[in-house]
């Protein structure tokens, strides 16, 4: 398609003029792969259209929460009697108590549950619950995850602060994270020492289970259990942020993964978002009771919103868990996922181009470099040139990935095997080329 006939082009020109870099969220924007980003008119089961009616094999997902794919009925039908019924009320609804009984069924370290509408919410009042139910100021996060846009949380992130090589964002005052320690991901060593330093003043530790905003990077097993251990002991809170993995990888979250080798893990508190809105601006943090009730209106911990608990979004979210907890809907997904990254793997070894791969459930990642990343500093080593090439044949062929070697992926249940098999060919006539 040539300049002259490529309508994304004129809609990415008028949205530059209106909204910072033409996109309201940094990493739909090409910046770092170059290029227009592709407008979406519509989407469907596992494909969107853009402004050019060309269809994409959709990997995003809108960056996760379509886990049954576009428009699948049981969902339509019940955002629509919501609709019907009122968009929203500033008052308490039945559905809300439907969705956390849902929720709390199927993650049981769970007792109570807060609804919020975005992910950096979720967070940012997750860590505000943990400094006022210690006493304390200090947390540790670590380098590479990401936890939403809170100023206190937006040093040495991934995600779209690594696409464009910030280590933190302007605008915030260094008073500001001065509580904030950064480590490195998956280092022992260096998570003892901060507890031996700074145990007794630490609120909580913050971590994503499986790094998605680094593409793909999972927290060992004796990484994980060692954060479980020294928050014990010190009397600091665990907080898992599961807006990414949450009903993504399992059906009980990551947390039920590691569970399988660390016996009685799980967290203090959990932060949920994306697969529990199906797609509507919805998000959540719980954890048990005697944290929870630390929150207004029982406890002296603010946090409040006006679309908290929004009744179309809980409509959605309640009608995605009610068809992801059918028999069998985990073992499909992990099945189909791991035939994608197994295709694209072989795919890559027969061009002799590096690659490495690892999935979970309807989630994974790649990178180009012969083994997988540990953590941030190894991910930063991944050929950004190759990969720009990849997503941009890729593109060409249809088939839609992350605009960023940062970003991990996502495959529904409704991508079909000659899905998978058109992605993987696609991919090796790309591997061909790099």
């Amino acid at each position: 398609m040539t300049p002259n006939t490529d309508l994304n082009i004129p809609l990415f020109e008028r949205a530059k003029a209106l909204i910072p870099g033409g996109v309201n969220s940094p990493v739909r924007a090409f910046k770092a792969v170059g290029g227009t980003p592709r407008f979406v008119k519509r989407a469907q089961g596992a494909y969107f259209w853009d402004a050019n009616d060309q269809r994409f094999i959709d990997y995003i997902g809108s960056w996760g929460p379509m886990i049954l794919g576009h428009g699948h009925p049981a969902v339509l039908e019940a955002v629509q009697s919501a609709a019907l019924e009122g968009f929203s009320f500033g008052a308490p609804t039945e559905r809300e108590v439907e969705l956390a009984e849902e929720i709390l069924s199927l993650v049981p370290s769970m007792e109570m549950i807060r609804l919020v509408s975005s992910g950096t919410e979720a967070g940012m009042s997750a860590i505000r619950l943990a400094r006022g139910a210690t006493g304390r100021s200090k947390f540790i996060k670590f380098e590479g995850c990401y936890h939403g846009h809170a100023d206190s949380l937006l040093v040495k992130a991934g995600s779209g602060l690594a696409t464009f090589g910030n280590a933190t964002s302007a605008g915030v005052p260094p008073e500001v994270v001065q509580h904030t320690i950064v480590l490195e991901y998956n280092n022992v060593a260096q998570l003892e020492e901060a507890f031996a330093l700074h145990g007794k003043e630490l609120a909580c530790v913050m971590i994503e289970p499986i790094a998605g905003n680094m593409n793909f990077v999972r927290a060992s097993v004796p990484f994980m259990k060692r954060c479980r251990e020294l928050c014990t002991e010190y009397g600091a809170l665990l907080v898992l942020d599961e807006v990414m993995t949450g009903f993504r990888v399992a059906l009980g979250s990551a947390q039920s993964v590691y569970a399988k080798s660390i016996p009685g893990f799980k967290p203090d508190l959990t932060v949920l978002g994306k697969v529990i809105g199906g797609g509507m601006p919805l998000a959540a943090f719980g954890g048990p009771r005697a944290i929870m009730e630390h929150l207004a209106p029982l406890g002296g911990v603010y946090q409040a919103g006006t679309l908290s608990g929004n009744p179309v979004a809980t409509a959605c979210g309640l009608a995605t868990l009610r068809e992801i907890k059918k028999p069998d809907f985990f073992d499909a997904l992990s099945a189909r996922t791991r035939s994608l990254v197994d295709g694209l793997a072989a795919a890559a070894a027969a061009e002799g181009v590096p690659f490495s791969t690892d999935c979970e459930g309807g989630m994974f990642g790649f990178f180009l470099m012969p083994e997988l990343p540990q953590n941030y500093a190894q991910v930063l080593k991944t050929d950004s040139a190759r990969f720009n090439q990849l997503f941009h044949g890729l593109l060409d062929r249809g088939v839609y990935i992350a605009p960023a070697l940062y970003e991990a992926g996502f495959v529904s249940a409704a991508h079909t095997a000659d899905d998978i098999a058109a992605t993987v060919a696609a991919a090796r006539e790309v591997f061909k080329t790099l």
